[in-house]
């Protein structure tokens, strides 16, 4: 970082060294975005930047449908997922602002009702720890992903979440404390979360055509549908319905729009002239509160810790603020430089596989507007994925090494067969697949293939292409013989969860948390 403090960051600050003219600096851009179009295979590409508060660039590339060659624009509204994540944070920054919430006064002053299941982090963790990833949950995203579940239900069910560390012990990224965030804000307000994003931020700003809901992205007009890459192929998905975890999630908004966000970070809460929120406020939200474990393997970007929403860090020796989002056929990168007045803003319409295009045009563009030799940033990104496919692929060798083979279970697959509960992921069936001598797993929306691996365990051997969980899947019997728990590797980073038969055969099943049919 030389001398300068990314902990200290001074978004009013101007460049210590001069910049690039723009027309130089965007020169060839348009090629060099086209390649990235064509190597990673994205339906679409928009891309904006700020640069001394004024727009400098706002382009769209390749289509936002696919089927119909729809083109992207610079107005296309996508989701922006985890970027969601700071307009909670600045909600919370605005109350603060305006002495409806304290910072570090417990979260319960607040929301009586908020109860982890360890009962020291319930009673001390407060706003601010809400926004920094020190819950000491790990990310437990089963609980909500594609499940039938309201945000007020996974509230409630958050007691029944292992944790698997200790409270502030250490950096563990996950969506659930930001959704408390979202409560918190709502309760404070007494407004739906996603009215306040709208009045409070939204409307003052002019992103008239930026969400909170996927419900509402069609209104937008021109809006990109989602696309999935698997074994090399482009498919539309559906969009998926983020309203549960909302506050961590939710937002839909364009290039256009997501820069006058940025330019309002970037000049300390003011947009237009008006302050919205207030320069300490904005400049906590910059500063570095938990340290992000490990670092890159390019000595040009920095070390990170995590602000209140934002990632602080640096690339290339100048402090940078910069997330991620990404969500079912969507992939987006927010960054700037506060000391140099840059704003980066890049959404795309595409997951699955791997998709580095929005931070591979972002340091395209750093790289540019600074005037530095421009990294290949995309050969960097080959050679990564490269190294992560073969570790999977051995992975994946070394685990079918490992797997019996022609193994019977121990017992009649009509043994295994039956509902499970648990209080917090709620119910799940596990039946004899249709037109298959095997089990599978039935949850909501999920279906899991079950192989028989020895005794009473299970290999999961077939997946959705849009859910993450792998692994051994093991039941344990009562002293009847019949079948009393099902272990399943549903969160990678704790215990496997265990669901408990459901003494009911009948359809549902109940959900112990909340005593509702599930």
């Amino acid at each position: 970082m030389g001398d300068r403090d990314p902990g200290a960051v001074d978004s009013t600050t101007t460049s210590v060294a001069p910049l690039l003219p723009v027309a130089e600096a965007l020169a060839g851009f348009d090629g060099f975005a086209a390649s990235v179009l064509a190597e990673w295979q994205l339906p679409g590409l928009a891309v904006g930047v700020v640069r001394g508060g004024e727009v400098v660039l706002a382009q769209g590339y390749g289509y936002r449908d696919l089927e119909s060659r729809l083109p992207v624009t610079e107005h296309t509204v996508m989701p922006i997922g985890s970027n969601t994540k700071s307009f909670t944070a600045t909600l919370l920054a605005m109350l603060v602002d305006e002495g409806a919430i304290e910072w570090d006064r417990p979260v319960r002053d607040y929301l009586p009702d908020f109860q982890l299941r360890d009962d020291f982090a319930t009673a001390e963790m407060t706003a601010r720890d809400l926004l920094t990833h020190q819950s000491g949950l790990p990310r437990h995203d089963h609980v909500w992903y594609g499940r039938a579940v309201t945000r007020s239900e996974l509230f409630a069910r958050l007691q029944h979440l292992e944790p698997n560390a200790s409270f502030r012990s250490r950096f563990q990224y996950q969506n659930l404390m930001f959704m408390v965030a979202g409560q918190l804000a709502e309760r404070v307000a007494a407004i739906d979360w996603g009215q306040m994003v709208e009045e409070r931020i939204f409307r003052p700003l002019g992103m008239t055509r930026s969400s909170t809901s996927v419900a509402d992205i069609a209104a937008a007009g021109d809006y990109a549908f989602p696309y999935l890459l698997t074994d090399g192929k482009l498919e539309r998905v559906a969009f998926r319905e983020m309203d549960a975890i909302g506050p961590a999630g939710a937002v839909n908004s364009s290039a256009v729009e997501m820069l006058a966000y940025i330019q309002m970070h970037l000049d300390g809460g003011v947009f237009a002239g008006r302050r919205h929120l207030s320069a300490g406020s904005s400049a906590l939200m910059q500063r570095p509160h938990s340290a992000i474990p490990g670092r890159s393997k390019h000595g040009e970007v920095g070390q990170s810790s995590y602000g209140l929403g934002v990632q602080v860090g640096s690339y290339r020796g100048r402090a940078m603020v910069t997330h991620g989002g990404g969500v079912d056929g969507f992939a987006s990168a927010m960054s700037w430089l506060p000391h140099e007045r840059i704003g980066v803003i890049v959404l795309t319409n595409r997951s699955g596989g791997t998709n580095p295009a929005p931070m591979i045009v972002t340091y395209n563009l750093f790289d540019r507007l600074l005037g530095l030799p421009e990294i290949d940033w995309s050969e960097r990104s080959r050679e990564l994925h490269a190294e992560q496919r073969s570790r999977a692929a051995e992975g994946a060798e070394e685990d079918g090494e490992r797997g019996a083979q022609g193994t019977h279970p121990a017992r009649e697959l009509r043994a295994y067969v039956g509902h499970y509960s648990h209080p917090a992921y709620g119910t799940m069936e596990v039946r004899i697949a249709a037109g298959a001598k095997r089990l599978e797993i039935a949850y909501d929306e999920f279906r899991l293939g079950l192989e028989h691996r020895q005794d009473d365990t299970f290999r999961i051997s077939s997946r959705p292409a849009l859910l993450a969980v792998s692994g051994l899947v093991t039941f344990s019997f009562d002293e009847t013989g019949t079948a009393a728990t099902v272990a399943i590797p549903f969160e990678p980073n704790g215990a496997d969860i265990v669901f408990e038969r459901d003494g009911s055969t009948g359809r549902g099943g109940v959900d112990r948390a909340s005593g509702q049919n599930s």
